[in-house]
């Protein structure tokens, strides 16, 4: 082997390495929080400058250690919202880590309560129903996390309301918007559900016109990144909406691009993702 090859092929290892360690250590704690003002018809008064905190995808805990979500937490709390929504796959359906989903589910729900939020609420992703929807379910509503599986629930304020609606995961078990979106609410409805794919669902729906806002994760945003090439893989219902914001007709979405990570400890160019959307009514 030439002398210059040699050096090619060090430099080349070297960099790679380096790129590892940078994704796995760094890229994989780099919070970014992301803000963003969303405008909802008819929003009552009340819910003018409400606050909803958004985190997802906390994968606890084979690769998303406990410290790195009390980090997460204590950044939410920073940020005083009205209301912290989490949209789903708080444990992992891995190799190893099926062996201690139970204890990492209760982790999990642990840290959550922490949350300083008034009010907080849940859905499911598809690592927690494979892992086991009653347990990661029973974890978090023990710790004061409900968990909303095909159902809605008012949230009050002023003498107003607005609706918080969450279907049951798209990706693995049985969504039903009928029971999930009140048929008359008189008032804006937020809806979880964890894959953003699902939102071209919900527009094929009668209900469709009665949903504002829709908050997912899943895709983990790509989670690898690469310059002009985009997401390297991406979860099935997580390929067509990746990340941010999209709008059909009246209802928005957001992408959260998630806390953990799956597959690989890595992310690059795809930091971990605490969302602070703040309400304001839409101009007529």
């Amino acid at each position: 082997m030439s002398v210059s090859r040699r050096r090619f092929l060090i430099g080349s290892g070297a960099a790679a390495a380096g790129l590892a360690l940078y994704s796995g250590e760094v890229g994989r704690h780099e919070i970014d929080i992301v803000r963003r003002t969303v405008a909802i018809d008819n929003l009552p008064a009340p819910f003018h400058g409400y606050t909803v905190a958004q985190i997802s995808d906390i994968h606890l805990d084979e690769y998303t250690e406990p410290y790195f979500l009390e980090r997460i937490v204590g950044q939410v709390n920073a940020l005083k919202p009205d209301l912290a929504l989490l949209t789903g796959d708080f444990v992992t359906r891995g190799i190893y880590s099926m062996f201690a989903a139970r204890n990492a589910a209760y982790r999990c729900a642990e840290i959550v309560s922490t949350l300083d939020a008034p009010l907080r609420y849940a859905c499911l992703g598809n690592h927690d129903v494979t892992v086991s929807a009653p347990l990661v379910i029973e974890a978090l509503t023990s710790h004061g996390t409900p968990v909303l599986v095909n159902q809605h629930i008012a949230i009050e304020r002023g003498g107003e309301r607005l609706w918080l609606a969450g279907v049951d995961d798209p990706g693995t078990r049985h969504p039903d918007l009928n029971l999930a979106v009140p048929d008359n609410p008189g008032a804006p409805v937020i809806l979880m559900a964890h894959e953003p794919d699902y939102a071209d669902t919900v527009v094929r729906h009668p209900r469709f016109p009665l949903v504002d806002l829709m908050l997912a994760g899943h895709s983990h945003g790509g989670q690898i990144r690469l310059p002009f090439l985009g997401a390297l893989v991406l979860p099935p219902m997580g390929e067509k909406y990746v990340e941010g914001y999209f709008r059909f007709e009246r209802m928005q979405l957001y992408v959260n691009r998630g806390i953990g990570t799956v597959g690989v400890p890595f992310r690059l160019n795809c930091p971990p993702e605490i969302t602070l959307l703040t309400l304001q009514p839409a101009k007529s």
